[in-house]
This record gives C-alpha cells, sequence and structure tokens, in this order.
C-alpha cells in the first residue's frame, strides 16, 4: 500500500494478524481493510455496499492498493469479518486512538454501552453489547468492549479502563457502574471518577438522601438551558461532609456527594418534569463544574449512540455471523472517529460521508493518504 502520510489511519492496522489460510488468500489483507474503511466512510452499510463500492471506485483504489485478483467480493468481506478476532482488531483501533487523542486530562471520558438490537438472530441468546469510552470535547471514541448482556458491565468496564490511557480525566459512569472495585480501578488509572447513584446502591442512595435532607450543601450552582422548545433548569449541590454516609470510606479518594435537581418546562405542552439524581465523586470541584461534568455525560448517546443507529444504522444491520457485527461496529467507530475529527468541513456526518463518496480528494484527506 502506498501510504503518502505518517498519519494514515492505514499504518495504524498493518500489523493486524492475517488470520486466512493461505490457500483462501485470494486478496490481500490490508486491501479489505483498506476498501472497507473507505466504504463505511462513504455510506457503506452492508457487504453488498462494499462490494458495489470496490467496483465504481477500482480505478481510483487501483492508485493505492494491489488488488491482485480484483474487488472482493461480499462474501469474502463476510468471511473476512466474521472470523477475524474482534480483540486484535480493537487492540489496533486503541493504538490508532491514542495516537489522534494524545491526553484526556481535564477532559471528561463518559463510558456507556449500547445493544446492537440487529444481531440477534435465530439461535443467538441476546443481541451483541459494546460498552464505549466516549470524549464528548474532542467527539472521539477511546476504546469499546464487548459484552454478553447488561449484567456484565461490571465485569467489561475494568476491562475497557485496563485499555485506556485516561491519567487526570473525570470518568463518568451510569448506575450500573457505581462498584467500589470499579472507583478503585478508575484512581489506580489516575483519574477521577463521578457515577450515578441509584437503587442497586440502595444503602448508599438512601445516606445521600439523607445527607441532603440534614446537612447544608457546601456549594451550589444553577444553570439554565433554552432550545429545542423547552427551558431546562438544573441545580447542582454538592456535601462534602460524609458524617451521615456508612462506610463512606470504602469509595477511594471520595471528595463529594452531589444532587442534581433537573426541572424541564415544555413550551408546547406547558407541561413541567421535574428528577433528581444522585452521583458521588473523587473529583475536588466546584458545583458548577461538577454539574457540567453531570451534563456532559450524556454526550455520548447524542454524539456517538444516536449517530451510529442514525448515520450508520447500526441497529437495523444483520451483521449475525461469527464476530462480524463486532467487528463491523469497530469499523462504523472507525469511521465516525475520522469523520469527527474533520473539524474544516461544517458538514453533518450524513453530509460528510456523501462528500467522500462524491470526492476522491476529499476521502484522500480524511484517510490522510
Amino acid at each position: 500500500m502506498n501510504m503518502k502520510s505518517n498519519n494514515s489511519v492505514l499504518k495504524f492496522f498493518a500489523s493486524l494478524p492475517d488470520h486466512r489460510k493461505d490457500r483462501t488468500k485470494l486478496h490481500l489483507a490490508e486491501d479489505i481493510i483498506f476498501i472497507s474503511i473507505s466504504a463505511v466512510l462513504c455510506g457503506a452499510d452492508t457487504w453488498d455496499d462494499m462490494e458495489d463500492f470496490g467496483i465504481m471506485k477500482y480505478d481510483w483504489l487501483k492508485t493505492v492498493l494491489q488488488l491482485p485478483n480484483g474487488i472482493p467480493s461480499h462474501d469474502t468481506f463476510n468471511r473476512f469479518f466474521s472470523a477475524m478476532d474482534p480483540n486484535a482488531f480493537e487492540a489496533c483501533f486503541l493504538e490508532w486512538t491514542r495516537h489522534i487523542v494524545n491526553q484526556t486530562a481535564g477532559k471528561v471520558v463518559s463510558i456507556d454501552g449500547k445493544t446492537i438490537r440487529g444481531s440477534r438472530g435465530a439461535g443467538n441468546k441476546s443481541a451483541i453489547h459494546m460498552v464505549s469510552a466516549w470524549v464528548d470535547e474532542n467527539q472521539i471514541t477511546l476504546g469499546q468492549i464487548k459484552v454478553q448482556d447488561k449484567t456484565n458491565e461490571i465485569v467489561a468496564i475494568p476491562q475497557l479502563l485496563d485499555a485506556l490511557m485516561i491519567e487526570g480525566s473525570i470518568v463518568t459512569i451510569d448506575a450500573m457502574g457505581c462498584q467500589v472495585d470499579i472507583a478503585k480501578k478508575i484512581i489506580s488509572k489516575n483519574a477521577d471518577y463521578l457515577l450515578a447513584v441509584k437503587g442497586n446502591q440502595g444503602d448508599l442512595l438512601e445516606d445521600i438522601e439523607d445527607s441532603f435532607r440534614m446537612l447544608i450543601p457546601a456549594d451550589s450552582s444553577i444553570d439554565v438551558d433554552y432550545g429545542h422548545g423547552r427551558v431546562e433548569t438544573r441545580h447542582c449541590s454538592i456535601i462534602n461532609d460524609f458524617s451521615l454516609i456508612e462506610k463512606a470510606n470504602r469509595w477511594p479518594n471520595l471528595k463529594s456527594i452531589v444532587r442534581i435537581d433537573a426541572e424541564r418546562y415544555h413550551k408546547n405542552t406547558m407541561k413541567t418534569e421535574t428528577e433528581t439524581r444522585y452521583y458521588i465523586t473523587s473529583h475536588n470541584a466546584t458545583a458548577k463544574e461538577i454539574g457540567r461534568q453531570c451534563r456532559t455525560h450524556w454526550g455520548v448517546e447524542n454524539g456517538l449512540h444516536w449517530v451510529l443507529d442514525v448515520a450508520f444504522l447500526e441497529d437495523k444491520n444483520r451483521k449475525r455471523a461469527g464476530n462480524a457485527a463486532q467487528n463491523a461496529s469497530i469499523l462504523n467507530r472507525i469511521a465516525l472517529n475520522i469523520l469527527k475529527s474533520d473539524t474544516k468541513t461544517k458538514r453533518s456526518i450524513k453530509g460528510k460521508r456523501l462528500k467522500a463518496g462524491w470526492s476522491n480528494e476529499y476521502l484522500f484527506s480524511l484517510l490522510e493518504i
């Protein structure tokens, strides 16, 4: 492959082991990877799309690839990604993201899970569930890991944390991740935690509620958002007195307990919704900063999960054979990271994918080849 730049995304996948037998290697592994990533950037959602992309772009592809036996068929793409070790693919993905996001200090890293519903088929007990680490400030996925079901997020999250470089960051996780061992893992990575507290930590939740009923907050802040036909007011309060928190010392470096009182007024219906959420954090920060961090966590829903479903049709895909769904999920995240990293083009993700399909020059610039 004739890559012109040391920053090319493809160079980070050059070490990917070729899992195929020699007699089945009609197409080079690097050619298959290149065509796949390029095709997804240009809007391909299926194996057939990748084959069609290769055929339509053959003259362009021939300038950078060897293609000894032409364009791989859709069956070849399917077999290749179904049999490929997703852990090896993910390791290459992690190495690349470390290159494009060289430091996370001071940034919020949100960890959250997403089920790929289309991966559930006949004979499958459950759909594939992926847990991802997302940096909203950079709009980048740092890494991901597969779990069998949502209850196993407790096991998967520490494994994902082990693979990440998150020193100095604030790691936010929903109530599923509010576990002492997960908090300890985050602290061991020289990062801080901000964990939602719900009924799965019943005693802790009751102690926090009692604290806010009986103690005076050390700091508080009010934030108001206008837009999308509603007015949302969020009141963040923090307490640094843990006298009513039984076994508070179980939580490493605990600095504050947090309450967010949210009120949403919908202009069209003139109805008001209220919600109260609780958190614990090791980050020594003001109520205003912590409120912003709590709010930032939900960027993973709009910036990652929603985009994967709407722009990449991830939930509707039916890639079910072997490791196909997991590897296709990594392909989608590679493409999304590349598109999000292009801050010069003022287009939506859909618009950028269309432009990449129309313009070889723009596609070249995305791949940095």
